[in-house]
């Protein structure tokens, strides 16, 4: 499963300011508090690439308004220019075409995820929306070298359900449907003649299926099946066309990355691991070879399968400390960028010259960060109460023993995702503050095999909330947590935990803070977007089938058991969220004041599923630092002023 349902959109975080510290005497011996600026505003550049011909490099970095923008930059030169000019919400993602004019750069409305393929000349600055189609949301299926004027884009224009496919041409704009979406597609992927050839559709039984086809005047021929408790895609063609490069889980507990010979059906295996699921792939970017995949266990690990990069990957990994992954690389394969990631310093990217095995330092993407004391994540483990192995990461304050500490349980979204090890600014702004932070990948969780995913089928507010608690008395008992003063909290699925958390263990929690979480998974399932259509039966099997189980998705809805809640809670939604509705936010409102329940309630008119806006992202981080103080105690930096905000308490 790639998609990551509930899951908080990823903005890029991270700038400075003056402030007011209220410290007790029992955080005296702590780290001067760290300006929320620093941790949750814009980064000062970041997601660096190269143009195909490797004359330039690209970033995302602020305009003098702050605004996200795409900067340009001559290799070798210090002629950087803003590229861009979006007025508000700022680009977080864009890629290079390959006729060396045109950047694409993604942008929605206001959260909305509608997002639209902006093609931007990088000579005249001239902007051109690729996809101008109302309420319809564009993604992308190729690029090729081969055919540098043209775009493979997905466009749910006739039916918002299914997404057909579309040629474009980055010249013209003009737009000619190249294949109907007839069989709930969910991944197309092309040849290197820039035809699909390969499809996976999603089956009535929540499954998935991998169909081919030898050249586009032949049918469709369906060469794998994945049940519901399977996992798999399609990756890439090779450079010839006749091997197919696929993930799955089937007949191995992990997800494997896998050859599949179109000619003889044979699949081969290429890269696995017994327990962790294949993550990223390195892959040539002419000859399309797999070169490398990487495993997320405790900390990134590389499989390196083209012996032709070993001494790259050995050179690179003494650079700087921590995780590393080349972002990007020039066609002619001779200059990678590189990014290293710790836990307790920014993301430091150099470029690399293949022929002098050099490595050199281009930025950091929060300088601001560099020379604080930043706390370190360790990772961690422990039994479940029925015996599954819990992994997860524990970040404590810098300064003072890690011995009662007042405590975060900080809940991933999906839940079909993953913490990962590495900077985090919501952890690192906890424990500034004081607290111990708490992050677990409890049953569900992606990336530790299809036993473990499975495990957490139709058990949202069960034994995947269970191994929550367990995460919590395991904290207890080590002497870490205070067990009066836990609090929950969580974006999307983690925020649903937090509503599960109050409503279904009471007296475990201090306090709960819900960004964008669902309160009913009866509404929830009813009001998915219609894009996601064709998964609907993959969330009856994973969640409950709304149709057939409405008492059982009732009985796990926070909504209804409002009555239980004895602690405070505060919630964060975007108004334009088309995942998590904001009527999930607000009808648990409504109930818990009607009910006489503790709330407080902060709405983003200009916001979807997590806080894009750094504006937005500094407001609701200080409403709850200010409100974790109150029923935790942790350090506070006074609120302040925060211009540009959009948040409506009410």
């Amino acid at each position: 499963m790639n998609k990551k349902y509930f899951s908080v959109v990823a903005v890029p975080l991270v700038v400075a300011a003056t402030l007011l510290t209220n410290i007790s005497a029992s955080f005296a011996d702590l780290p001067p508090l760290i300006p929320r600026q620093i941790l949750f505003g814009n980064p000062e550049k970041t997601n660096p690439q190269l143009s195909p011909d490797g004359k330039y490099l690209t970033y995302i970095a602020p305009d003098k308004n702050n605004v996200l923008q795409v900067w340009l930059r001559t290799v070798g030169q210090n002629d950087d220019r803003v590229l861009t000019a979006d007025k508000k919400r700022g680009i977080r993602s864009y890629f290079w075409t390959y006729n060396g004019e045109q950047l694409i750069y993604l942008q929605d409305t206001d959260g909305d995820e509608n997002f639209h393929f902006y093609a931007v000349n990088i000579r005249s600055n001239e902007v051109r929306d690729l996809t101008p189609y109302k309420g319809v949301r564009a993604r992308m299926i190729a690029l090729e070298p081969n055919f540098p004027n043209e775009v493979l884009v997905g466009l749910n224009i006739k039916d918002p359900r299914k997404h057909d496919a579309y040629r474009i041409n980055l010249k013209t704009g003009a737009a000619k449907l190249e294949l109907e979406n007839s069989v709930n597609v969910t991944e197309s992927v092309a040849d290197p003649q820039l035809k699909i050839r390969a499809s996976v559709a999603s089956t009535p039984d929540g499954g998935s299926s991998l169909s081919v086809r030898q050249t586009t005047n032949q049918p469709w021929k369906i060469v794998r099946k994945w049940g519901p408790d399977d996992e798999g895609g399609a990756v890439g063609f090779s450079q010839d066309g006749k091997t197919l490069y696929i993930t799955g889980s089937h007949n191995a507990n992990a997800t494997r990355v896998l050859a599949l010979n179109l000619a003889t059906g044979k699949e081969s295996v290429i890269a696995q691991d017994p327990q962790y699921d294949a993550g990223g792939m390195f892959a040539h970017p002419v000859k399309r070879q797999i070169q490398a995949v990487s495993f997320e266990k405790d900390k990134l690990e590389w499989q390196i399968l083209d012996k032709s990069i070993a001494p790259d990957f050995q050179a690179i990994s003494k650079v700087s400390p921590g995780e590393f992954s080349v972002v990007d690389r020039d066609l002619a394969d001779k200059t990678w960028l590189v990014a290293y990631r710790t836990d307790n310093g920014p993301v430091y990217y150099y470029t690399y010259d293949r022929t002098s095995k050099q490595s050199k330092l281009l930025f950091s993407n929060q300088p601001k960060l560099e020379g604080l004391q930043l706390a370190q994540m360790k990772p961690i483990s422990y039994k479940s109460r029925d015996g599954l192995t819990i992994h997860g990461y524990l970040t404590t304050p810098v300064g003072i023993p890690t011995k009662n500490l007042p405590t975060v349980l900080l809940v991933h979204g999906g839940p079909w995702t993953r913490d990962t090890w590495g900077y985090n600014p919501q952890a690192q702004w906890l424990a500034n503050r004081g607290y111990a932070v708490l992050q677990l990948n409890y049953r569900g969780s992606t990336g530790y095999g299809k036993k473990f995913l499975n495990a957490g089928n139709r058990e949202w507010a069960g034994t995947m909330h269970n191994d929550l608690i367990d995460g919590v008395n395991w904290i207890v008992q080590q002497g870490i947590a205070d067990r009066k003063k836990v609090a929950i909290m969580g974006g999307s699925y983690g925020g649903y935990a937090t509503l599960v958390g109050l409503t279904f263990t009471p007296d475990v929690f201090a306090a709960g803070v819900s960004i964008v979480g669902p309160s009913n998974l009866i509404t929830l399932l009813k009001s998915i977007p219609p894009y996601w259509e064709s998964g609907r039966a993959e969330f009856y099997n994973r969640i409950g089938n709304l149709e057939k189980e409405p008492e059982f998705l009732k009985s796990r809805s926070p909504l209804f058991f409002v009555d239980r809640i004895k602690v405070p809670l505060l919630i964060g939604q975007g108004a334009n969220d088309p995942r998590v509705k904001q009527a999930e936010s607000e009808q648990i409102v409504a109930a818990m004041r009607k009910a006489n329940k503790p709330v407080e309630y902060i709405l983003y008119p200009d916001e979807g599923h997590g806080f894009a806006r750094p504006q937005n992202r500094l407001h609701f981080y200080a409403k709850a630092e200010e409100f974790l103080s109150k029923y935790l105690g942790g350090r506070v930096e006074a609120v302040g002023d925060i211009p540009g905000n959009s948040g409506v308490v009410k």
